[in-house]
């Protein structure tokens, strides 16, 4: 497809607008009013950004945190399930199999967790009842964030308090799921509050608290696949066991497949605490604090749907059902627990000067305080006795982050001709993995012998600039530098074997410059033009590096010696604003050398996980975004978003056969549409639809089969929600996500038809 062309043809037949600007930095920022309550806009930012106010996000069902960015445009939530703590953010030019491409910040404070092979943003630190907004900054053009901006940007703000402010919801989902045999339902409970106040003295504080019980659907199955060079399924012999429940299909490559039970099904209680403090030292200064802390306690089970001759269940060895053999592992269904406590430390200060020279401090620090995974090797019932299993443990795996910046507002009353507004920083961040695997003999309470370990840190620092000059009343133009150091220290491995492997890896130091440039004209009042370069230099991850794992039925290996990714990227934009309508039409184009890829070998056993680099893969697509108040009748708005992508591996000297593939996990397509209602005060109706087309998920492309578990299918579900303020300061909300029950895949089974209701009290 030749999308340069197309972009051409859009961006001439449409005059256009963005639904809804992000934000760059705070001191940048100005308020655009259009038709009601728009995003707080840098007049500069030079990149395509989307929002969602705390208003918004009313109109959709939300019950994790990660919920508010469902209906971003060119996004993806990887929520497998309600309570997943893995939900991994997906955008216009990667997959969710590249989490390193998202960052995600929560007021300020960095929550994006690059510790481990699907470890998302640790959306666990925000508490609903406290988000004001949400945006979202697409591309590398900005030289104030850090290399992972090659994706998609994500900040989180929670609201700060103007008066004593007091509310708290209780919220109850329940899903029916059914798949192969597995047939059950599942509810999911949260109740939270928050209470704030501003005090006369300049004080103020913000105090949330949060409790969540999820139930998960299975997010997997115990199964056999007949593999290419393996011919048929074993024929029976007489020392296999006769039983009745397995299920057969065809896997995501076509091949034949048998099914035995279901596993990974996780109960989870989550409890989060939030004290937000701040202080107005002066008019102009002022500092603010955070403290968080989350803990999990989860149980995942499984279920065989194996039976024997006097109707037992059946849940490891030789079985067989009269035409096929197979021997299931002892540790095929074998359960789990795990005991997590997270918290989270950050502190700002900075000056609000109008116009002139501004500064800020800000310090971050996460730890996972204890964080203890308990894993069987023996299936229920035996594993509920005890026996043997593995204990990973995590504590004092974590990150900190650092970071100073001054910025400029020329001093004018309007944003003159020939001025500048100017933004300079110093940022560092470092993380640390320790992985440790014990052995156990009894894995529910005791570990005994060292299995395998891994450590590592990495540390970036940088320095940027960036500046905003208005050459005419028409035209601004925005550059802009960030000079980055990348360290990596202290990584190694070992296993326990046999045969016994210890690694030390030595320490790493790699420089990298990125250079930004984006045209902004005003073609007339309504119509904006803009044109923005940029490079962004996104290092491998701790855990891309050092981390890996080695279980009986997989292995994971790193790669210390990665080279980082080099996305170049180009986006032409067109946007326009005419009555109550907004449009926005982009060309985007994110040209990647040695892009960092996680594949999967399942063809051997156990299945092998390798990280490497692809020499060259070019991403390019359209993206337009829509919104309209009052269409037809006051009260009833319209949105809605488009996204064309077209992404293929160009080079590839590892692996040349993979030149002309597919790029994994990015839908070539995909749509987005949303419309709200409000007949009055009182009453919300609001109605959300996502459409993608299915996607690749191995390299070679050989998955012809995606609608299936294990497949990374199209997604085709509507949500609808309402709600109804039925007395003052009281509300109750309705409503149904996946409303038709339309499967997906993203090699899991994501969540089936839901319904979802909340009582909510605000003072």
């Amino acid at each position: 497809m030749h999308f340069s062309r197309i972009a051409l043809a859009v961006a001439a037949a449409f005059p256009l607008v963005v639904q809804a600007q992000g934000i760059a930095t705070e001191a940048q920022l100005k308020t655009v009013q259009v038709a009601g309550a728009r995003a707080p806009l840098d007049p500069n930012l030079p990149s395509s950004t989307a929002s969602k106010t705390a208003e918004q996000l009313r109109e959709q069902n939300i019950y994790n945190p990660e919920d508010v960015a469902v209906n971003l445009p060119s996004t993806t939530i990887r929520k497998r399930y309600f309570g997943d703590r893995n939900a991994n953010v997906a955008g216009r030019s990667y997959g969710t199999l590249q989490p390193g491409r998202a960052l995600v910040y929560l007021d300020g404070y960095l929550i994006s967790n690059f510790l481990g092979r699907f470890d998302a943003p640790r959306w666990n630190m925000v508490n609903v009842e406290a988000i004001e907004r949400i945006d979202a900054l697409y591309g590398p053009f900005s030289a104030i964030y850090p290399g992972n901006s090659i994706g998609t940007t994500l900040i989180v703000s929670e609201r700060k308090p103007k008066g004593l402010e007091a509310s708290a919801s209780i919220k109850l989902n329940q899903q029916g799921f059914s798949e192969y045999a597995a047939s059950e339902n599942y509810t999911s409970k949260q109740l939270s509050g928050r209470i704030a106040s501003r005090l006369d003295s300049g004080l103020w504080y913000a105090l949330s608290m949060q409790h969540q019980d999820s139930e998960g659907h299975t997010m997997g199955y115990a199964n056999a696949v007949r593999g290419s060079t393996a011919g048929a399924f074993a024929t029976p012999t007489a020392a296999a066991k006769v039983v009745t429940g397995i299920l057969y299909d065809r896997d995501p490559q076509s091949r034949d497949r048998a099914l035995f039970g279901a596993n990974s099904i996780d109960h989870s209680l989550q409890d989060t605490v939030n004290l937000r403090l701040g202080y107005d030292i002066s008019a102009t200064q002022e500092i603010e604090a955070r403290v968080s802390w989350w803990h999990d306690d989860s149980t995942v089970r499984a279920q065989t749907w194996l039976r024997d001759a006097a109707g037992n269940p059946v849940w490891s060895g030789l079985v067989k059902d009269g035409t096929r053999q197979f021997t299931i592992a002892a540790d095929a269904f074998a359960p789990s627990l795990r005991d997590e406590s997270h918290r989270q430390l950050g502190a700002t200060w900075k000056t609000r000067h109008a116009k002139g020279w501004n500064a800020s401090v800000v310090v971050t620090d996460y730890q996972i305080i204890n964080d203890a995974a308990r894993q069987a090797t023996l299936a229920q019932p035996l594993a509920d006795l005890g026996g043997a299993g593995t204990v990973t443990r995590r504590d004092g795996t974590g990150w900190n982050t650092f970071e100073v910046q001054s910025t400029y507002t020329p001093t004018a009353d309007d944003f003159g001709n020939g001025q500048h507004a100017l933004v300079l920083g110093l940022h560092r961040n470092q993380y640390k993995l320790q992985n440790v695997v014990n052995n156990s003999s009894d894995w529910r309470n005791n570990e005994t012998t060292l299995n395998q370990n891994y450590y590592g840190k990495t540390t970036i620092t940088a320095l940027y600039a960036q500046d905003a000059w208005k050459i005419s009343p028409e035209l601004v133009l925005t550059s802009g530098l960030r000079f980055e150091n990348f360290e990596s220290a202290d990584g190694s491995q070992f296993f326990s074997g046999p045969p016994v492997a210890t690694n030390a890896f030595p320490g790493r130091s790699i420089t990298a410059t990125s250079p930004k440039l984006s045209l902004a004209w005003s073609a007339s009042d309504d119509v904006v033009l803009k044109t923005s370069l940029g490079r962004g230099v996104r290092f491998p991850n701790v855990d891309e590096l050092f981390n890996g794992t080695k279980t009986g039925a997989s292995i994971t290996t790193s790669d210390p010696s990665l080279r980082p990714e080099v996305s170049d990227s180009v986006e032409l934009s067109a946007e326009r604003e005419w009555g109550t309508h907004w449009l926005r039409a982009s060309f985007f184009r994110d040209d990647v050398t040695d892009t960092i890829l996680r594949q999967t070998d399942a063809t051997v056993t156990p299945t092998v996980t390798r990280v490497s680099n692809v020499d060259k893969v070019l991403t390019q697509g359209i993206e337009l975004v829509w919104a309209t108040r009052d269409v037809g009748m006051k009260g009833l708005d319209l949105g809605g978003s488009a996204t064309w992508t077209d992404a293929e591996v160009k080079a590839n000297a590892a692996n040349p056969a993979q030149v002309g593939k597919k790029w994994l996990r990015i839908p070539p397509q995909r749509y987005t549409v949303q419309a709200s209602y409000r007949p009055n005060a009182d009453w919300l109706f609001g109605a959300a639809y996502r459409w993608s087309s299915s996607m690749y998920n191995t390299e070679m492309n050989i998955d012809n089969n995606p609608d299936t578990y294990g497949g990374t299918s199209s997604v085709n579900q509507l949500d609808l929600k309402a709600s109804w303020k039925f007395a003052k300061q009281w509300e109750w909300g309705f409503g149904i996500n996946n409303v038709a029950n339309r499967p997906s895949w993203q090699a899991h089974t994501m969540p089936q038809r839901s319904v979802q209701t909340e009582l909510r009290f605000s003072l």
